[in-house]
């Protein structure tokens, strides 16, 4: 594992793991890393401070470090916001998955009843919603992988 200090085109930074050098270059590449903070998909590594090891002695404690740590908690304080907001929405909606734009469109037009929905839709789909004036608005977070 490998971890980098990310920025986006924005200038926000934030850290990723990745199992590799490589893994980073081919997600990247293929359009699969997004800033944690504004979504955009023009993220570079950032300059980083290398983690050197150093003698210590059986009395100094342990460095804090791997990804049960680094990864789960928040380091930011957009991070925290983000994560409540993730805890709001999956609290207060229902999952609809890939069926997001038909069940969005199907509550728009009074063929289902509303209620608050989040899920995912193509950048077609989601134009299409919004022409059509179906009140939606993208997230700040993928969803998380659920079966339907």
């Amino acid at each position: 594992m490998i971890r980098y200090m990310l920025k986006c085109d924005q200038s926000h930074q934030f850290e990723s793991w990745f199992q590799s050098a490589r893994a980073f270059e081919t997600l990247s590449a293929s359009g699969h890393i997004s800033c944690a903070v504004c979504g955009s998909d023009t993220v570079t590594k950032a300059i980083m401070a290398p983690r050197v090891s150093t003698a210590r002695t059986n009395s100094d404690p342990a460095p804090e470090q791997g990804p049960s740590t680094a990864l789960s908690a928040p380091q930011t304080a957009a991070e925290a916001a983000l994560a409540e907001m993730r805890k709001h929405v999956e609290a207060t909606s229902d999952y609809v998955g890939a069926d997001f734009a038909r069940e969005a469109r199907d509550m728009y037009l009074g063929d289902a009843p509303e209620r608050s929905i989040y899920g995912s839709a193509g950048p077609e789909e989601a134009k299409a919603l919004i022409d059509e004036g179906v009140p939606v608005l993208p997230l700040p977070f993928m969803p998380r992988s659920r079966s339907n």
